[in-house]
Order: structure tokens, then sequence, then C-alpha cells
């Protein structure tokens, strides 16, 4: 048997099983509940990622920015521009620039509120909820909260949580979580963010 006929009989193996696995698959019919958490980049880069993809079928997207406050960011000024994405920053930027508990608590019930009008509405088919999993480590959130209106969420609607810290709590309910891993970060060699590349 040649090099080329093995590599062909393996092949035609892998999509044998392959099919089978996924005709035993399932719709759930509802919408998934997607984690993106970990200490490395991207996690909020592969929501947007998300978000187009969501576009890309005509789906209606909401998107609740928890943490970055109102500076400019590239994928704001994009969704802006297309006008399909309904964008709330409600956020006060990083809780080392506010240095006020109170207010960043404030702030991150009323962005939660906004997300769960935005889930539970029915009218959405994916809600991002950009930098949640932070404001749940510093307990401007509980976990148990982020659940209940995750339960209540309309059954066509998809959510991502990004941020780091997930809590199992919120690992344990979800479909997907995906953990980004750092190896290597330019800011650690001294190189201030990028236009185009972290914002």
């Amino acid at each position: 048997m040649t090099d080329s006929t093995d590599h062909k009989q393996k092949m035609q193996e892998v999509q044998a099983d392959k099919r089978a696995r996924v005709s035993e698959l399932v719709d759930p019919e509802k919408g998934l509940v997607l984690v993106h958490t970990g200490k490395g980049k991207g996690k909020s880069s592969s929501a947007i990622g998300v978000v187009v993809r969501a576009l890309g079928w005509k789906q209606k997207v909401g998107v609740i920015q928890f943490i970055k406050g109102k500076w400019k960011t590239g994928e704001r000024l994009f969704f802006d521009q297309l006008g399909d994405v309904t964008w709330h920053t409600m956020g006060e930027g990083f809780t080392w620039d506010t240095q006020d508990k109170d207010r960043d608590i404030a702030a991150a019930q009323a962005a939660f509120a906004k997300g769960r009008e935005m889930m539970t509405s029915g009218d959405y088919d994916l809600v991002v909820l950009d930098e949640i999993n932070i404001a749940m480590r510093y307990e401007y959130l509980s976990v148990e909260d982020v659940i209940a209106g995750l339960d209540a969420r309309d059954k066509r609607t998809g959510v991502i949580l990004t941020g780091r810290d997930a809590k199992p709590e919120l690992c344990e309910y979800a479909d997907l979580v995906t953990e980004m891993t750092e190896i290597k970060h330019p800011f650690k060699a001294g190189i201030k963010a990028q236009r185009g590349v972290d914002f």
C-alpha cells in the first residue's frame, strides 16, 4: 500500500467517525453562554469576532462594556460607523483610575441592569457582557445575580461574558469556557499599547 493510499484510507476512517459523531449532536434551540477568561490578551477581541460572525448571519447584537470607560477603541468606532450593534459603554475606566468603590459598584450594577434588560427582551440573538468577570472579581456584582440574569434570558439569546478570573460557578454554568494563556506580552518589554492592535 502506498503512502498516498494509506493516507486516503486513514482520512476516510476519520471522516466516517466525524460524520457519525456529528449525526448524534442535537440543537439545544436556545442561545448558548460563552465565557472568555484567562490572563492572556484576546478575550474581548474573540468576543468581537463572534459579533462579526453573528452580524454576517443578520443577527441582532448588543454589547455592554463594564470597565473600559469612555476611551476610544477601534471596535467601537467601527461598529458606530456600521450602525448594526447596540453598544453601551457603561464603565468608568479601570478601578485604579476611579478609586471610588461605591461609584464602581453603582456603574457595574447599572451596566448589568442594562444587560439584563437586553437579555430578557427577546430582541437580541447575542449579548456581549464585556469585562463583567472583572466586576464579579471585585464583588461589584455577585455571581449568583449574574447567573440568575442568565437564567432569565430569552431562549433566543446567547451571551458572551469576558474578563479575567471568571468565577468557578460561572464556568460550571457556561456551555463553553475558553481560557486565554499569556505566553509573551509587549508591555513587559516596555512597549505601550498599539492603536489597531490593542484598542
